[in-house]
């Protein structure tokens, strides 16, 4: 399965969707939408050829839980999700999606925990909120062997540069501007 790379564009608004796709970039992160909405978005996105990621926390009208998971491998067909739940990173495995596990990175305590969690359920990718904590990136590269993205407050192409440099594999940001 592929591991993305570089920037991937984070689709908040609608009025995004359309210069993601018009992109160069191979993925397309969903990050808040309706159910309703969700199939022809990821469908629309397949044809642009490019790979639609669903972050399942934030699809209004879906709950993350297995049936939900079912209803997307069946109805969506998404290249794979995002979540903070180990739960829907187990189940994304077990359908063969690609699984990132989103983690927020509040304290030392947190980033013990989320490091328990990432060794528990074994997602592909792990992205670090906030990404601009370029030391943390490099601890969680170290400590998990997982790639990271870097994702959250990012506003510059230098901190983009800069979790690239410390070993984030790609930076996902709804900030259209820089996705140029």
């Amino acid at each position: 399965m592929d591991i993305p790379a570089g920037i991937i564009p984070a689709i908040r608004r609608m009025k995004d969707f359309e210069k993601a796709l018009e992109s160069d970039y191979e993925y397309v992160v969903f990050l808040e939408t309706r159910l309703s909405r969700l199939k022809s978005l990821v469908d629309y996105t397949k044809r642009a050829g490019k790979k639609a990621l669903i972050h399942v926390d934030l699809i209004q009208g879906l709950k993350a839980d297995e049936y939900g998971m079912e209803f997307l491998v069946r109805e969506i067909k998404p290249y794979g999700v995002l979540s903070t739940r180990g739960n829907i990173i187990k189940l994304a495995k077990k359908h063969k999606l690609l699984a990132i596990q989103r983690v927020f990175l509040l304290d030392s305590h947190a980033l013990e925990q989320n490091i328990k969690m990432i060794n528990r359920f074994k997602p592909d990718c792990i992205e670090v909120l906030p990404g601009i904590i370029p030391d943390v990136i490099k601890e969680l590269t170290g400590q998990t062997d997982k790639p990271v993205i870097a994702g959250g407050l990012i506003r510059t192409s230098d901190e983009i540069d800069n979790a690239l440099h410390r070993g984030a594999v790609a930076v996902t940001t709804s900030n259209n501007k820089l996705w140029n």
